[in-house]
């Protein structure tokens, strides 16, 4: 994996190993949590007599895991490291990154305790219990100080593609989550306007944190990992600027149909066709990264092109004509899966991959685990968004005859869910490689990293000190 070390990643390994330590865990735990949620789909039984197991809350726990567990710390991980390397010196603040990210991920233990008891809120993405949102809003905040020290104190005040999507969503997110926090629980809103805010919300918190945490990571990762220019670089503004400024309109992609304003869900279609220019520009920008043979950039490529699906597939079922085939079967869930695990956790993958080895020194433990982890995750994402989509196509054919019966449509589908489960335990096998391969690295437990020869820096980073 080419690289070069530099005395800052050793000087930043603390805050930055905790914060991978701690998504990596959450990430298998997740996947645990989403077998169990999975096989109910197609066995409703199951552990139902447990009222801490049944499906609404094992779905929540998931999903809060997955999401504030695995990809906030892994996400906050690599832009923090990003961050310190284009600055130019060693993180400032470690301290506060530290005590963040132990209180952090402290609340998100605190929030699956309180799903599991019954406190979750109902809402997509935000299935946080109120008493621990201001928490995390705080230690968000503290972990952010280091990331945005290291960009205002830059050696270089030049910026890049990566300083914008990582000082992005170290700001946005505590602003969303405030003021979702009011809009909801605080002073909440009455009727139909909480589903327009948790709608907005749950846009938001993929397009203008999670999103941008991966884009940073593979805006750096390829270029350094390829020796080359990245091709059309004068798009990659324009395309991060329309996310920016047109992410968080499409919240109402979900309510097309529902008992909103008529404007809203138009204005969302709209959006969401706009936020393929930024799909499309990232794939211009990274395109390199598909003819590499580095195994980190193997994972990205297939982060971006999942993005570029998960826009398309967005954009699409905006339309009325295929959102009425669409909503209330599982099509919704495959884009979840293409967007959250295709792309951000795909690239997320790759930025570790490449980070590790300059972080600690050390070279990965073994390749055959790093190959066998992305043999493992590709298939199992392939496998689940497929059997979602071709359950969502049995589950839209028969809600739209009024002659099947529900419990028809349900043992139609039904196939399809046990080739989900199948999926969901491919990806947990994947999620426990990866682990067991982070964790002997991260021990030493491998011989010292010799990066290949990268010849002159990039003209679109800033070079090593």
């Amino acid at each position: 994996m080419n690289g070069e070390w530099t005395p800052n990643d050793s000087a930043s390994r603390g805050p930055l190993l905790l914060l991978l330590a701690f998504g990596i865990l959450w990430l298998v735990v997740s996947a645990g949590l989403g077998i169990i949620a999975s096989f109910q789909l197609h066995e409703p039984e199951f552990l139902s007599e447990y009222a801490i197991l049944t499906y609404g809350r094992v779905s929540a726990l998931c999903e809060t895991a997955f999401v504030y567990g695995w990809l906030a710390n892994a996400g906050l991980a690599l832009a923090l490291w990003v961050l310190g390397r284009l600055s130019g010196e060693p993180l400032r603040a470690q301290n506060w990154a530290v005590a963040g990210t132990l209180l952090w991920n402290a609340s998100v233990a605190a929030a699956l305790v309180g799903v599991a008891s019954g406190d979750a809120t109902g809402f997509e993405f935000l299935g946080l219990p109120s008493y621990v949102q201001l928490v995390m809003f705080f230690s968000y905040g503290a972990i952010a100080v280091a990331g945005l020290l290291a960009w205002s104190g830059r050696i270089r005040r030049v910026s890049f593609a990566s300083h914008w999507y990582a000082v992005a969503a170290l700001f946005v997110f505590p602003w969303i989550l405030s003021v979702v926090h009011v809009m909801l629980f605080a002073a909440p809103a009455r009727g139909v306007l909480q589903a327009i805010v948790a709608g907005w919300f749950a846009r938001s918190a993929w397009a203008l944190w999670l999103a941008p945490l991966s884009l940073c990571a593979a805006y750096y990762v390829v270029p350094k990992a390829t020796g080359r220019v990245l091709p059309a670089y004068g798009y990659a503004a324009p395309g991060f600027w329309c996310l920016i400024l047109v992410g968080g309109l499409a919240g109402g992609r979900h309510l097309v149909g529902g008992p909103v304003p008529a404007w809203i869900p138009s204005v969302a279609a709209v959006s969401c066709v706009l936020l393929l220019f930024n799909a499309f520009v990232v794939a211009l920008n990274l395109r390199c990264a598909f003819s590499s043979k580095a195994v980190e950039l193997r994972f990205i490529s297939v982060g971006i092109g999942a993005y570029v699906l998960s826009a398309v597939a967005d954009s699409l079922t905006t339309f009325r004509a295929v959102a009425e085939r669409t909503q209330f079967t599982h099509a919704d869930e495959a884009q979840g899966q293409v967007a959250l695990y295709g792309a951000a956790s795909m690239i997320l993958f790759g930025g570790i991959y490449h980070a590790l080895p300059l972080i600690t020194g050390k070279a990965w433990y073994s390749a055959r685990l790093v190959v066998a982890h992305l043999v493992l995750a590709v298939s199992g994402i392939i496998l689940l968004v497929g059997s979602l989509c071709l359950s969502a196509f049995v589950q839209s054919r028969g809600l739209l005859d009024p002659h099947v019966q529900f419990s028809e449509i349900f043992q139609h589908a039904r196939p399809w869910l046990l080739m989900a489960t199948l999926a969901r335990a491919v990806l947990l096998l994947g999620s426990t490689v990866f682990l067991a391969n982070f964790v002997l690295t991260a021990c030493g437990i491998s011989e010292a990293y010799r990066p290949a020869s990268l010849g002159p820096p990039s003209t679109l980073e800033a070079p090593g000190p």
